[in-house]
């Protein structure tokens, strides 16, 4: 992001591939960088992005298309910009309806939830428009959060009821005053298990999990650290090469 662009990272980028052209006996390589402007690839997509129907209950809706005529859908209209999340990719969707069956289960409209890497706030909007009370939705790019704060505002949802910070599970656990009920996580796999450690910090014995980002191949090594640390898959949903853990504690 350009907020944080810095020109000494780029002259340590420079030294580097210096050295290692020194190295290797090549010659030394030219620098050159360049700003890219957002809209110049985010307009592009956007003209094949049309909506979306996942699961039994939702409707993906681009935020510059007016919604479908007689959809009884829940109309989840998304902007994600730079971030990531508009419903097209399988671990988004895999999310989306684990969230749709667990909270399906059971009276969900107490029901306060942390979505760690919310990216474009898909998942935490899904779970307000099933009837969480809250959601409290944290990313390390503060593009994520600002992609999140536009689509909470398209969607009519209030930032008492979709707190959203720069930040990770460490922030939320300074923060919350009690444990959530469900933690949503669609990142990557390595990410996820460093993650898992830190999520006692904001879990109560009923809290539940949904975890996606993973890799089929990847999805032992996850499943054996959530086991070390006292919580066990409860089902795995697989789509393509990639896979989806719903969790609770052990």
């Amino acid at each position: 992001p350009q907020e944080q662009f810095e020109l000494l990272d780029l002259a340590a980028i420079g030294l580097r591939l210096k050295q290692d052209a020194l190295c290797v006996g090549l010659p030394m390589p030219m620098i050159e960088w360049r700003l890219i402007e957002e809209e110049d690839w985010a307009k592009s997509w956007k003209l094949h992005w049309k909506p979306q129907e996942i699961g039994d209950r939702f409707l993906i809706n681009p935020a510059w298309l007016p919604v479908p005529d007689n959809s009884d859908r829940l109309v989840l209209n998304m902007d994600p910009g730079a971030a990531f999340g508009t419903g097209a990719h399988a671990t988004t969707q895999l999310c989306l309806e684990s969230l749709e069956m667990r909270m399906g289960e059971e009276r969900s409209d107490e029901f306060v939830l942390a979505d760690v890497g919310c990216g474009s706030g898909v998942l935490s909007i899904g779970a307000l428009l099933l009837g969480a009370k809250r959601a409290y939705a944290v990313d390390i790019d503060p593009l994520a959060v600002r992609s999140t704060q536009a689509n909470r505002d398209l969607n009519q949802f209030t930032a008492e009821q979709l707190w959203t910070h720069q930040g990770s599970l460490d922030l939320l656990a300074t923060h919350l005053q009690t444990p959530v009920d469900g933690i949503l996580c669609n990142i990557l796999a390595e990410v996820i298990v460093d993650l898992i450690p830190m999520m006692d910090a904001i879990a109560k014995p009923s809290t539940w999990g949904i975890l996606s980002g993973i890799l089929l191949e990847q999805s032992k090594i996850v499943a054996d650290t959530l086991e070390e640390n006292g919580w066990v898959v409860a089902t795995l949903w697989r789509r393509q090469e990639w896979c989806c853990l719903n969790i609770r504690r052990s």
